[in-house]
């Protein structure tokens, strides 16, 4: 086979153009759709933010629509795949530069934040809820990272050499907030700068946690922000999880974000790159789902 017979992926057509295929597995979860949905909310959220005039805008002329659809996919893509970002330019024909430097501004403008918190309340809509919850829950996981990551840290009971990620969720099991430290760090101390966060959003009501988060610092700290800590044990003495109440939808959010092969290990070199990572996610989970809603309707 000669070399130009070979076909360029500059000269692949764009992802809306084409073809995506039917679910061929029985739970309905279609991966290639939901770059389509993904692309679609985020050239969305991004009008939004150009009409709000939110975060530090570029001068000069207006970027191509195209490539920018590129970009978006090819974000989608280097978050789900776990693809690092010179070979993912390389073989998309945009250059690395573009690529990254585009991800990181979205990223400083809190793009990814933004649309996965909206996306999160608009779902509780959906569901038929009220738009904020009455009560959120709060959990941990130790995350291993490469030497050239932002930090390691040792989880001495989980015998992990990397990060620790702390998420609060609702009982749809949607993402609300999150938090990043080493892994030796305490539970407590690891949600407690995410709590402002919950107040300034509007909610009031129970934090679910397990025994983690007992104590009375830390229950004080969190009554400062009209938010209230309820402490149940997550499992028994030989190590087994009890699913208690809607303290389980934490457990199912860990596994939906497994999925995702760039959030099982952290090599980013700053934590607000691999939040966002987080956040891409999410987004992707919860668009697709409203889409599936909809056309269900």
């Amino acid at each position: 086979m000669s070399h130009a017979s070979i076909l360029s992926p500059v000269n692949l057509p764009l992802p809306s153009a084409r073809p995506v295929p039917r679910p061929s597995r029985s739970d309905g979860w279609n991966v290639l759709a939901d770059i389509e949905v993904f692309i679609f909310a985020v050239e969305a959220e991004l009008e939004a933010m150009d009409r709000e005039r939110v975060g530090v805008h570029r001068r000069g002329c207006k970027p191509d629509l195209s490539l920018r659809r590129r970009v978006i996919g090819l974000i989608w893509m280097l978050t789900f795949g776990g693809m690092q970002w010179r070979i993912a330019g390389l073989l998309s024909g945009i250059p690395f530069t573009t690529l990254h430097t585009s991800f990181a501004r979205w990223s400083r403008r809190g793009l990814w934040r933004r649309l996965g918190q909206r996306l999160a309340l608009d779902w509780r809509l959906a569901c038929g809820d009220e738009v904020l919850p009455s009560a959120v829950v709060a959990d941990s996981r130790s995350l291993r990272s490469a030497p050239t990551a932002w930090a390691r840290g040792i989880d001495g009971g989980k015998l992990v050499k990397g990060i620790k990620l702390c998420v609060v969720c609702d009982k749809h099991g949607s993402l609300l907030d999150l938090e990043l430290h080493r892994a030796n760090t305490d539970d407590r101390a690891g949600i407690l700068p995410a709590l402002p966060r919950l107040a300034a959003l509007g909610f009031q009501g129970d934090l679910l946690g397990d025994s983690g988060y007992k104590g009375a610092p830390f229950a004080e700290a969190a009554l400062e922000h009209d938010i209230h800590v309820v402490v149940s044990p997550g499992g028994t003495r030989v190590g087994r999880f009890l699913p208690r109440g809607i303290r389980w939808v934490v457990e199912r959010l860990f596994a939906w974000l497994s999925r995702y092969r760039r959030l099982n290990i952290v090599y980013d070199r700053a934590p607000d790159l691999f939040a966002a990572h987080i956040w891409i996610a999410m987004t992707s989970i919860l668009s697709r789902r409203l889409v599936a809603q909809t056309e269900a309707q």
